[in-house]
């Protein structure tokens, strides 16, 4: 989100946008086992071209095709005595959870599953990878990048999270958790060390590294004890492709679960494995995958490849040449990508190998809403603390070692005296000016964006977040509104786990979860020290130095909803007004697909080399195209890579594989014309023989309705 502060003017300046079912039956095992077990997938990839992607909030970052889709993949846990308890998580290779999104999951499965699927027990956790596609969340703020709302993508999401559910409902049956954790090194580490540094000494000495280590595994066996799936949790940002690339992708805990599903069911194409492997984001907010650290890239410079200033992260005093490097960076732009998604694959499995402690207990759900712009509590010590209208310090816009800033905004500006005057000016034309009220409440922050005040044409950033709490048996997932630093979620986790344990509700086995960023995004949650500071991470703190404190204040007020007995529902702030049907959107509709004169959709344009290729080769092949924006072909493929067997030809690749890379080029906007390029890198085990690659679009006319058609190479041969 760090360079959206950047384009925020020249959305303003682009044009106007001013206003003018019922339970399936599980058999006679149920009496069996303690619980019901749900497992299931949907593609979510929205349009993979001429749209921004979400994340680095770059507005160059417009994707120009496909590497891997994006999927959500759903897990139902019920008490097989009373299935009524029940929780249904969705994890969403998207980069949050958004309150619109979601409002439409629960609307869709609250209808097909009258009673049974709730607000109370829905959850939808996003990855947080930032190579996918944007302009879905409900807020203003974040749409700038993708000029407004992009329903296409909002959609997408939307139909595959319902799918992922329905499937997993349709394939509830007796079955067994366990659980446990294990270590996990060099997958991520502290992107802001100066921030993590400002809290207690003592505090820190507690732990062994300033980032958590720990991945966590919930297993889900069927009722004789096959393994079905299992959902784990593990702090990583999604920032192992960097924000040059625009090729829509899963990042690391995408490809971490293509590893697992697919070295399990070999034979079954990405996305339709019966073996769900879900990979959660946990307490991400200061966390890196770019393991080597972060330089300068500032060629001719003394300090080019030299680290980045430690405070700041800056080079000669500008964020723009400090990026952080992934284990990969010098080999290709997917290969952090793979190392970190297999090391997360190597913790599970080796989790998976084991025989882990059993999850016994109740299912419980408790959701409530928290308006979070004024909300006032008590501390620990019996003062009152307060929370904010939300607001953006001048370090947001300075970014990260993951995806840097422009111009003078440094991180870690926290200074009383006067900003760039220049800034300070511009500032009060894109949001409302902070009253001296909102400064005090935001102090040491100095605004930047007010946004809880910015409310036309609709709501900047959000006031009201969701705040809830899935348990089966011994596990408690705090689903979380943000991105938690690393110390946050040590002390939210620990601050729970004290109190479920001394309430009488769990025992000393108790585990104790974050997941997030789901449901609402209200951007960071830093400790009060880190807040201080004001890098990247306080300055996204948007509710204040009381942030954290609020919100372990109110999840610890509802433990108690979790006890085996418990009954009702809390007290609720009304829920956030619904905004998508204020949205706005500037970006342009698909016109019309034309061929060149003497061609037609589908027809190769550059073909397949006739020489051999061997492992490690790259096959391409270049098509006539048209836009993928008409047929978004969920649960299907742009390509196939087709095998030759006994004059059979079979798929063996599909757009899904990190293998292949298909590319959309818009080769004249007056005629319409374009084309696509699709390129498979042969891997090790590829058997020897004939192939071909298939490409399929959907072309529009300027009258008429879309129609489909398909392309073929010639075929060539793997020796």
């Amino acid at each position: 989100m760090k360079s959206l502060f950047l384009y925020t003017i020249a959305f303003l300046a682009a044009g106007s946008f001013w206003p003018q079912g019922s339970q399936a039956s599980v058999g006679v095992q149920v009496a069996s086992a303690q619980y019901l077990l749900g497992l299931g997938v949907g593609d979510v990839t929205g349009p993979v071209v001429e749209t921004n992607m979400m994340g680095y909030a770059n507005l160059a970052q417009t994707d120009t095709g496909l590497h891997m889709r994006q999927r959500s993949r759903a897990f139902i846990v019920a008490d097989a005595s009373n299935s009524s308890n029940r929780v249904v998580f969705i994890n969403s290779d998207i980069c949050m959870g958004d309150t619109g999104v979601r409002r439409s999951i629960v609307a869709e499965l609250s209808s097909q599953y009258p009673g049974i699927y709730t607000n109370d027990n829905i959850a939808l956790v996003g990855t947080h990878q930032h190579s996918g596609v944007g302009g879905y969340l409900e807020d203003l703020l974040p749409q700038i990048t993708s000029l407004g709302y992009v329903k296409q993508s909002a959609d997408a999401i939307v139909a595959g999270s319902v799918r992922a559910v329905q499937q997993a409902h349709d394939s509830l049956s007796p079955g067994k958790l366990s659980l446990g954790n294990t270590t996990v090194l060099n997958a991520n580490i502290n992107r802001s060390p100066s921030a993590y540094l400002a809290n207690p000494a003592d505090e820190r000495a507690k732990y062994q590294y300033d980032q958590d280590k720990d991945l966590t595994l919930l297993r889900f066996d069927d009722i004789d004890g096959n393994a079905r799936g299992f959902l784990s949790f593990f702090a990583v940002h999604g920032t192992s492709l960097y924000e040059n690339n625009t090729l829509v992708s899963a990042d690391n805990k995408g490809m971490a679960a293509y590893l697992y599903e697919s070295m399990v069911e070999p034979s079954s194409m990405p996305g339709h494995a019966t073996f769900v492997a879900g990979f959660t984001q946990s307490n991400v907010g200061d966390t890196s995958p770019n393991t080597l650290g972060a330089y300068c890239e500032s060629p001719g410079e003394p300090y080019d490849g030299q680290p980045c200033e430690f405070d700041h992260s800056t080079c000669g005093n500008r964020t723009e040449d400090c990026h952080g490097r992934g284990p990969g960076f010098r080999i290709s732009d997917f290969e952090s990508s793979r190392i970190i998604g297999q090391l997360q694959f190597e913790g599970a499995q080796t989790l998976m190998n084991q025989t882990l402690p059993p999850v016994n207990g109740s299912v419980k759900a408790v959701h409530t809403y928290l308006d979070m712009a004024t909300h006032s509590f008590t501390l620990p010590n019996g003062t009152t603390a307060q929370t904010c209208p939300a607001a953006l310090g001048f370090s947001f816009a300075g970014g990260t070692t993951d995806g840097p800033g422009a111009f003078d905004f440094i991180q870690g500006d926290n200074s009383s005296n006067p900003q760039n005057p220049f800034w300070e000016i511009v500032k009060g034309a894109v949001t409302p000016l902070p009253s001296a009220e909102q400064v005090a409440c935001q102090y040491p922050k100095p605004i930047l964006l007010n946004t809880g005040y910015a409310h036309v044409p609709y709501e900047w950033s959000p006031s009201t977040v969701d705040i809830q709490m899935l348990r089966v048996g011994n596990l408690v997932m705090l689903i979380m509104p943000g991105e938690l630093t690393t110390m946050s979620g040590r002390r939210m986790r620990d601050a729970m786990r004290a109190k479920l344990i001394s309430e009488g509700i769990l025992g000393e086995d108790a585990y104790v979860v974050i997941a997030g960023p789901a449901n609402t995004y209200a951007h960071y949650v830093a400790t009060r020290e880190e807040y201080g500071v004001q890098r990247y991470e306080g300055a996204s703190t948007i509710f204040g130095a009381s942030t954290l404190d609020a919100y372990i204040d109110k999840y610890g007020s509802l433990v108690s909803f979790l006890a085996d007995n418990a009954s009702g529902a809390p007290a609720s702030d009304p829920a956030p007004a619904e905004q998508t049907s204020k949205a706005i959107s500037l970006q342009t509709p698909v016109i019309v697909d034309n061929s060149p004169l003497g061609k037609k959709f589908g027809d190769v344009l550059v073909d397949i080399n006739n020489t051999p290729y061997h492992v490690g080769d790259t096959v391409t092949v270049q098509f006539v195209g048209a836009n993928p924006r008409n047929n978004l072909r969920l649960e299907g493929s742009f390509l196939s890579v087709d095998y030759n067997v006994a004059d059979q030809w079979s798929m063996v690749r599909t757009d899904s594989h990190p293998s292949t890379i298909y590319r959309w080029n818009r080769t004249s906007t007056v005629f319409g014309t374009s084309t696509v390029t699709i390129s498979w890198t042969i891997e090790d085990g590829t058997p020897a023989g004939t192939y071909r690659i298939s490409y399929f679009g959907d072309s529009k006319p300027l009258i008429g309705s879309i129609s489909s058609f398909n392309g073929t190479s010639s075929t060539f041969t793997v020796a």
